[in-house]
């Protein structure tokens, strides 16, 4: 085994700590310990003589989520938009319904028999286009049941547009929904004007109380998107939270077709500052069985427990694919439009060959410098569509992130231990 890849040392106030990459599993190490070449030996005398994660890329799976660009146009102008204002560089355009009832039809027949599956409504913004939100939920529902299935659904949106009918119908499905938010008012506003005048954080909240009234999702999280002025997350943070949402995270500015919008090297030092901050008042008040829902955070400390260790970023190109308005099929709703990134369509079915080529090229074990590091099955290599137009500027800011998450588990694991097991018990007794 390679010393500067496959473990990480780390620590606690419980001591010194061994993070082993396949497998993504944690020892303590003795008192004193201090070593690379004892921390090597041990790794090779825990390690599995069959490795979890080897360089074998991964078979193109059965379908498991769509998302579908149901608007390929939006009625907002934000600053950052890596996306063309919705347009994805093209004209403006909405998805019909044959296509989109196709899409579900996709799914189903692509899908294995009692699959959980998933929708997702993408834009732009997916309530320009109403009328097919509200006709695929109930066709899409009826076709799973009908073909031994299930659905739920997915909905990002920038919240400016929900109407009472629309807060009715995400309540009556399993809805997981995520708001486009960027902090206080001003900022927001600055970030994301609406083009017809008017702000738009006005427009969110008029949105969140609707869902008060008429009925909250089965999931409300808050997207925000971090630009190199927005600085002060933890303000951010608590003040999103304050709003009413499940959960909210952090997302930074890596590619927009203005420079200024987009994190420079620099950026990723008060970046990192930041986000442990917000970490750190997460874990102080789970600790107090006070609920934080810092979702960057909380899915770290999930897939630490769940030791993941995965060979690629996320499902794009494998169980998880997005339809364009026209009906062809791409790895992923950011990479709608790229010809490289084209798997098919929805009505020849997906593309096996492309889709083969796609999981293993991007195997991170055949990425370099993914490859010699330690943080590779967490990461897994970083997102396509920015790594395809950015390369990897955040790696150093991702190994800090993990080791300072890898610490955090460590002492919750340790001290709040019901929180990982049974977080409704824990949060419910303090």
């Amino acid at each position: 085994m390679r010393a500067d890849c496959d473990f990480h040392l780390f620590g606690s106030s419980f001591g010194r700590h061994l993070y082993v990459s396949d497998g993504s599993r944690i020892y303590d190490l003795p008192l004193g310990f201090d070593g690379e070449p004892d921390a090597g030996e041990l790794v090779r005398s825990v390690a599995p003589s069959r490795p979890r994660i080897d360089g074998t890329p991964l078979a193109p799976p059965l379908l498991q989520t769509l998302s579908l660009n149901v608007a390929q146009a939006c009625n907002m102008a934000c600053t950052y938009c890596y996306a063309d204002e919705g347009a994805f560089g093209g004209k403006p355009n909405l998805m019909g319904l044959e296509v989109a009832f196709a899409s579900v039809d996709r799914l189903i027949a692509e899908s294995a028999l009692g699959a959980d599956l998933v929708i997702g409504f993408m834009g732009g913004e997916p309530f320009l286009n109403r009328r097919l939100v509200h006709a695929v939920m109930p066709y899409a529902s009826l076709a799973a049941q009908e073909s031994g299935r299930s659905m739920r659904f997915s909905l990002t949106t920038n919240g400016s547009l929900i109407q009472p009918e629309d807060a009715r119908l995400l309540a009556a499905y399993p809805t997981q929904i995520s708001v486009s938010i960027d902090g206080p008012r001003a900022l927001h506003d600055a970030a994301r004007p609406v083009r017809a005048g008017g702000s738009s954080y006005d427009a969110i909240l008029r949105a969140l109380q609707l869902f008060e009234e008429m009925g909250r999702p089965r999931h409300l999280g808050a997207r925000i998107t971090v630009t190199p002025r927005s600085r002060d997350l933890p303000g951010i943070l608590d003040h999103v939270l304050s709003l009413g949402f499940d959960s909210a995270g952090f997302a930074p500015v890596l590619v927009s077709p203005r420079p200024e919008e987009a994190f420079s090297a620099g950026d990723f030092a008060w970046f990192l500052e930041d986000m442990k901050a917000c970490g750190a008042k997460a874990a102080e008040l789970i600790l107090a069985g006070r609920p934080y829902p810092f979702s960057n955070f909380e899915t770290a400390l999930q897939e630490l427990e769940r030791g993941s260790h995965r060979p690629y970023p996320c499902g794009a190109g494998a169980a998880y694919l997005s339809v364009a308005a026209d009906g062809a099929m791409y790895a992923c709703h950011r990479l709608v439009g790229d010809a490289a990134h084209r798997f098919g369509d929805i009505h020849s079915g997906t593309d096996l060959p492309a889709r083969t080529r796609h999981l293993e090229e991007r195997h991170v074990d055949r990425q370099e410098p993914c490859r010699s590091c330690w943080a590779r099955y967490l990461c897994g290599g970083g997102c396509y569509h920015e790594v395809d137009r950015r390369g990897r500027p955040a790696c150093d800011y991702i190994r800090g992130w993990l080791d300072f998450c890898l610490t955090s588990y460590l002492e919750l694991k340790l001290r709040a231990p019901l929180y990982f097991t049974e977080p409704e018990r824990w949060f419910g007794t303090r």
